[in-house]
């Protein structure tokens, strides 16, 4: 990981001292699928978070001048994604409840049965997250799915670590006595 970080402060370099656009391909080659997989959890949506991807590349190719630290390329890109996300969401917001995600509670779920396939679990997790305020879901994403450090987190949610520990540990205790009923028949 370290020498993908230089790798990528030496592409961020090219892009913004010469404007090569090939060392910026290689960037977007390198983080789409996270910022498209962090946006798919964050709007639940697969077309709206490949159309947030694209305006998200785009924008951070338009500002990359003004990234202080190359070093801090992935908060600084998770940042924009996360601007983005949210802009939609206010674009939207009157005609929206929560991102779709299905509505099966986990004791729905326990209900149903012993699981068969881990596919249950994922979907009870989708649930459970999509539940969430909206600021808790996405600290449990940047920090459980994307692997972001606290103080990371706290530069792209434009907050407090301590604001970011607590809608993290919050959530998690959410999350912990929703899925109970499918992680306890999950042991049976």
């Amino acid at each position: 990981m370290i020498f993908r970080a230089v790798e990528d402060t030496d592409l961020i370099r090219k892009a913004r001292s010469g404007g090569d656009v090939e060392a910026y391909n290689l960037l977007i080659s390198r983080w789409e699928k996270r910022v498209y997989n962090y946006l798919l959890r964050i709007v639940g949506d697969r077309e709206e978070a490949l159309d947030l991807s694209q305006d998200v590349f785009l924008k951070a190719y338009q500002s990359l001048r003004k990234l202080d630290d190359p070093a801090r390329f992935a908060p600084w890109l998770f940042r924009i994604a996360h601007n983005e996300a949210f802009s939609s969401f206010r674009k939207r917001r009157p005609e929206r409840e929560s991102p779709g995600q299905p509505e099966l509670a986990g004791d729905e779920l326990a209900a149903r049965g012993p699981a068969a396939f881990p596919i249950e679990l994922s979907i009870a997790v989708t649930t459970a997250l999509s539940r969430l305020p909206e600021d808790q879901r996405e600290a449990v994403i940047l920090k459980i799915y994307q692997g972001f450090k606290f103080e990371e987190m706290a530069e792209i949610l434009a907050c407090p670590v301590s604001t970011v520990k607590s809608r993290l540990y919050t959530a998690l205790d959410v999350l912990k006595s929703q899925l109970a009923p499918v992680k306890s028949r999950g042991a049976t």
